[in-house]
């Protein structure tokens, strides 16, 4: 498998500085500052960074799961919350919601749910964040 890349730079102090982030495939460059990621600026953020590829990759996890098991998965929509929250005087992502609407034809709720449960434990950037408080909110939308 490929190792993925992605490149960031910054100018400046943290206060007044700012910078850039880059998919190494192109798909994406954006500024980032202080007030991007603190306040309500304009720019992205890490912590929304890390929000796009929880949700992209447990979606896709949820799927997989779901067609091994002998379901056709028509929509899986996820979204992500991340929480950056100031800890001791420093801060840190605390927790990680995955809100999830999923069309799933001819599956019965309690089966989804285990199934949303198992993409959340076993998603490869769910097992790269552990240390944060992962929670999940599943919604079978048929």
């Amino acid at each position: 498998m490929p190792t993925r890349k992605a490149k960031a730079s910054w100018n400046g102090d943290l206060k007044n500085g700012n910078g850039n982030m880059s998919f190494g495939s192109g798909a994406y460059k954006g500024s980032y500052s202080f007030k991007s990621r603190f306040e309500d600026g304009t720019g992205t953020n890490p912590e929304e960074l890390i929000g796009a590829a929880h949700a992209g990759c447990y979606s896709m996890a949820l799927s997989a799961d779901l067609a091994e098991a002998g379901y056709t998965p028509e929509a899986v929509t996820t979204n992500a919350d991340v929480a950056l929250e100031m800890i001791d005087g420093d801060p840190a992502i605390t927790t990680i919601t995955l809100n999830i609407t999923a069309n799933i034809p001819d599956i019965e709720e309690d089966k989804f749910l285990e199934f949303a449960e198992g993409a959340k434990k076993n998603c490869p950037v769910s097992k790269a964040l552990a240390g944060v408080n992962i929670k999940l909110n599943a919604t079978l939308d048929n």
